[in-house]
This record gives structure tokens, sequence and C-alpha cells, in this order.
């Protein structure tokens, strides 16, 4: 992977998300390998922690700091996490009270944010609630995209947990032209020291619209890419694009599994990076995976790359 992936700050909030998951044996078991690396604090209700570990029955000590700002009492080899106590019946409320903490810790710090799996259809039977992507986006008043990180290439989906039949009203060409001035702009940020070496638009349609006689999406788009951001290669077929992938290629794409289906499959390691918020919000390329929750059988290896990252 490229230098984005080399950690500068060491100093890392962690929002523990849904615990019927395997978010806190992530924590747990990349713990004594993690402890001289980074501080970092876990922001979560700390009578649901303690009631994971007597599950587990684990020994690890827990650490309960006291100003999460200045890391006041941080000790090393225990699990530090500040706790906001769970106040609302509805578990949808507490898990929000706890990422806007978290958003702010982190605005006040500039420390990066590890954002633990959710179960977002929680949150969806509530309230209008596309993703973490989005509502860090929306609580900060920011224009935010999701950028997956693999160590063969990366992806970037212009719509992410949408209905499929309204993708196509996020193509018409002002918004869209906004939409890429916005990410081209963001992806140069020097904070998140990215060094993607060439950028590659997917086609909407299949093979590209096949000369208009299926959509004419994909003639649109390519007039954009020519007039505007011409760094932007394509439009290009997606059921050839990941043939041969050279590293240092981003993908752009339309829609949420048009990208994220190869990048799963032809990537080991991956994360999650939002762009275009004041500091750096990564999250595991995995979802809760709660069917082994207790089982010791959770990978540990995307969590450990958002942290090093």
């Amino acid at each position: 992977m490229n230098s984005f992936m080399l950690n500068e700050y060491k100093m890392k909030y962690i929002f523990l998300g849904d615990i019927n998951s395997i978010n806190i044996e992530l924590i747990l078991k990349s713990q004594k390998f993690l402890k001289k690396k980074i501080k970092y604090i876990v922001i979560c209700d700390k009578s649901e922690f303690y009631c994971y570990l007597k599950k587990m029955k684990s020994k690890i000590i827990i650490n309960e700091i006291l100003d999460p700002i200045k890391f006041t009492n941080y000790k090393e080899n225990s699990i530090n996490l500040f706790n906001v106590e769970n106040k609302f019946k509805e578990k949808y409320k507490n898990l929000l009270s706890q990422i806007k903490l978290s958003n702010e810790l982190c605005l006040a710090t500039g420390f990066d944010l590890i954002t633990m799996p959710i179960d977002k259809s929680i949150f969806k039977k509530k309230i209008p609630f596309n993703g973490m992507t989005e509502y860090l986006g929306k609580i900060n008043k920011r224009n935010t995209a999701m950028l997956m990180y693999g160590e063969n290439f990366s992806v970037l989906p212009l719509t992410t947990h949408i209905n499929l039949k309204n993708v196509h009203k996020y193509l018409k060409q002002n918004q869209l032209k906004k939409n890429l001035k916005n990410i081209m702009g963001y992806l140069k940020d020097r904070k998140y020291k990215l060094n993607f070496k060439r950028y590659k638009f997917l086609c909407y349609n299949p093979h590209c619209s096949e000369n208009k006689t299926i959509g004419k999406e994909d003639y649109y788009i390519t007039k954009l890419l020519v007039n505007s951001f011409r760094e932007i290669s394509g439009p290009i077929s997606s059921d050839s694009a990941f043939n041969n992938i050279k590293k240092g290629t981003l993908f752009i794409s339309t829609y949420h599994d048009q990208a994220l289906i190869p990048f799963k499959i032809l990537n080991k390691k991956g994360v999650n990076l939002t762009i275009g918020l004041d500091y750096r919000r990564f999250s595991p390329a995995h979802g809760t995976a709660k069917d082994i929750k207790f089982k010791n059988k959770a990978n540990t290896s995307s969590y450990i790359q958002c942290m090093l990252s």
C-alpha cells in the first residue's frame, strides 16, 4: 500500500458500534499488538462492554478515561474507554449519542475516528439513514464520499445505500460535475496522503450503453470527463474493467455493488475511508458478523489496517 497507509496519527477514537457483533472481539484480539503503536479510546456504554467481557471470560483490564480530549489517566496495558451511558430505550438513539460525541472529540482534537460496524436497519426503521458516511456528512454539513481502499486497487461509489432505481437521478450533468469536483479536491487533501496513479470511471449501463441504444447516460458522462476531468479515463465497461488491474488505480462507480463486489473479491485487505470531513474516519470493510459472535472466529486484518492507517 502507498504512503496513505503509514500512520502519523498516534491518537485515535473508536466508536464501538453495535455490540451484537464481533466488534469487541476485534478490539480484544488486537490489543496486545496495537498497544505500543497506537493510543486509542473506545467510546461506548461501559456496562455493555463489561457484560461482553464476562461472557467471553476475558481477564483483560478496563480503564475508564476521565478526560477523552487530553487522554487523562490513559493506561497502555488496558482497554481504555470513555463511558457514554445508555439513556434511551431505543438502541439507535444510544448509538447516535455515541457517534455524535465521537465526532465532537475528533473535531476538537483532529484525531482519527474508527467507527466499528453497525446494523443500519436499526436506524433506517426509525430515521432517514443511508449509512455512517452520509450521517457524518449531514451532522458536519459536509459533502462526504466513501472510499474503499485496498492493497490491489480502490473504489469510490458515487451513490451508496440507495435503491438501484434511484441511481440515475444522481447522474444529471450539473450534479455529477459538482460531485466529481468535490471528490477530486478531497482526494488531493494532504491529510489523507492518497497517491492514486490513475482514475477510471465505470460505465453506468452495460457495455457503455452500446452507442446510446441502451441509454444516453454514458454519452453524457463521456462528454463531462473529456471537457472537465481529463485525469479521469472512461467511462469503461464494468464487465472487463477489473482484468489486468494496475496498482494505484481508483475506480469511480455510479452505484454501490458495481464497485464493492469486485473490491471485496479481489482485495484481501480493505478499509473504508470517509473523505470530506475535517478529520480522518475509517471503518473495517465488513459488517457486524453477528453470526460468529462469541465464537472467536473474527478476522482482525481490516480492523488492524484501520488502526495503523
